[in-house]
């Protein structure tokens, strides 16, 4: 089934070759660092989405990891208790982009240039790309009975995520804005701690099916509680690159993937 973007997205709520439109949702997320298009995605395309996650579940690759907030390997400079090396849990399910069937409506959302257009004009980016690798463009995850994301800053500057399915209960995904600078090398350790510790009080997105999430996540921590109950949360990242020809690291496919291809 050959699916148009109109039949995808509601483009009567989300007019996305608006100026104004593009204007109001860059300023929210200059504002705050994360913008929610509610049921963004059509009842029937997320249904028919909903279909293939259920029947391609089967093919996912779980990972469960330890990591600290950065992501990164620990730095003996600091004790095991501190910020910079206290470790998280995070674990999840996933299917890559070629476990993607071609006439699925998140192939037609992704490579629509009428998106992509409103995506670069609100994120300030001048074009986006898919990967080059056949893994890392579009990634559906899963998260069952009480799987998670651990607190984490993101590598990359911005997230694109689909809801597909939201849970019973959990799953929720909360943030705590600015709190580091990564360009300037300031990591901001004791306000890291108090996020860590469950001592500052945190922001919180609502995301019902067929809501698209951007995020600014280099400089936010944020994180996804464990899931309740037995309907697992059904998330899609729609993973694009700033410069053509890119792969994703083979080390980190191997991590998130199991594969490299």
């Amino acid at each position: 089934m050959n699916e148009s973007l109109a039949d995808i997205v509601d483009l009567a709520q989300y007019p996305l070759q608006s100026e104004e439109f593009r204007a109001q949702c860059k300023r929210t997320v200059d504002e705050n660092g994360a913008l929610v298009l509610r049921n963004f995605v059509k009842p029937k395309a997320i249904a028919s989405i909903q279909d293939e996650g259920r029947k391609q579940q089967h093919l996912a690759y779980y990972t469960v990891s330890d990591h600290n907030i950065y992501l990164t390997p620990s730095d003996d400079a600091y004790p095991s208790e501190h910020p910079r090396n206290r470790l998280v849990s995070s674990s999840k399910g996933c299917i890559t982009d070629d476990q993607i069937p071609d006439d699925s409506a998140l192939c037609t959302l992704y490579d629509a240039e009428e998106f992509r257009e409103f995506i670069c004009a609100v994120l300030d980016e001048s074009e986006l790309h898919e990967y080059a690798d056949p893994l890392s463009s579009i990634n559906l995850h899963y998260a069952g009975e009480g799987q998670e994301l651990g607190w984490h800053f993101d590598n990359s500057s911005f997230a694109i995520t689909l809801m597909i399915q939201s849970p019973a209960d959990g799953g929720e995904f909360e943030y705590v804005k600015d709190v580091r600078d990564a360009d300037a090398g300031e990591m901001n350790f004791e306000l890291s701690e108090k996020v860590l510790d469950g001592e500052i009080e945190t922001e919180k997105l609502a995301m019902d099916s067929g809501a698209l999430v951007l995020f600014r996540g280099k400089n936010s921590i944020h994180r996804v509680t464990p899931t309740i109950g037995e309907k697992t949360r059904m998330l899609v990242v729609l993973a694009y690159n700033t410069k053509a020809g890119v792969s994703l690291s083979e080390s980190a496919r191997m991590t998130f993937y199991g594969r490299l291809e």
